[in-house]
């Protein structure tokens, strides 16, 4: 059941997740299909809160921007290891101890068909969509190559195990973005579908805003959508009602 927020206003900031959020989930992340009007309506939207929209995803900035051609927003990308301000200004941590992590997920992709490697400039992302019984192996392969290593931490989303920074996550960005102008001093509201995006609901509504969930799951959101398309058309008729108001 959707029980989405109230419409957007000047003084909202809309925070936005990709995979699963903006497009539908794909069996592998170079498969996912965008939607034509996506491009478009995201111009809209980031024009309609003069500024105040950012995409928070896990894909790399190299991944996602030729996806979504011409790129004009702000931007937190690898769950916020890497930050691109309104202003253009790019913010990236040095990754620490990633070298065996990224030897060991390749080590076993090599032995086993259907699992993805995805090495990204502050982390890497063990994909078994594909692979689904292999799931198990993943996590104990990536759990035994972070060990204790405190610079590192170890995620485990939709058909994905990721290793990233430790110091970083989507929730820390989204409170980065709020700091600045344009987002500083509006409502924030952030949409995600998966764990990866449950610090980000928990920071935008400490802040006074809305979290929406995406799909299916438990979550600390206190709005949901059924659907990407469903998200989709939610944005869509905030710019129908801004252009029929009187």
């Amino acid at each position: 059941m959707s029980t989405l927020p109230r419409l957007l206003t000047d003084r909202s900031a809309l925070f936005l997740d990709f995979d699963g959020t903006l497009a539908d989930l794909a069996l592998r992340p170079d498969a996912v299909v965008i939607p034509r009007e996506l491009v478009p309506l995201l111009d809209r939207l980031h024009e309609r809160l003069h500024g105040a929209l950012a995409l928070v995803t896990g894909r790399a900035r190299e991944d996602i921007e030729p996806m979504l051609s011409p790129w004009r927003w702000p931007a937190a990308f690898e769950h916020g290891s890497v930050r691109q301000s309104s202003h253009g200004l790019f913010t990236e941590p040095e990754p620490v101890g990633l070298l065996r992590v990224l030897r060991a997920a390749r080590e076993l992709a090599a032995r086993h068909e259907g699992l993805l490697v995805e090495h990204k400039r502050t982390s890497v992302a063990l994909h078994f969509r594909l692979a689904p019984a292999l799931e198990a192996a993943c996590l104990d392969t990536l759990e035994r190559a972070v060990g204790n290593d405190a610079h590192l931490q170890l995620l485990h989303g939709k058909a994905v195990i990721e290793v990233k920074p430790s110091r970083v996550n989507k929730g820390l960005a989204i409170e980065a973005f709020m700091r600045e102008t344009p987002f500083a001093g509006r409502e924030p509201l952030f949409a995600g579908d998966d764990v990866t995006d449950e610090a980000g609901f928990g920071v935008v509504q400490r802040l006074g805003g809305a979290g929406i969930k995406v799909g299916a799951g438990t979550s600390i959101a206190r709005h949901r959508c059924a659907s990407p398309e469903a998200l989709r058309a939610w944005l869509a008729d905030n710019l129908i009602q801004e252009d029929t108001a009187p």
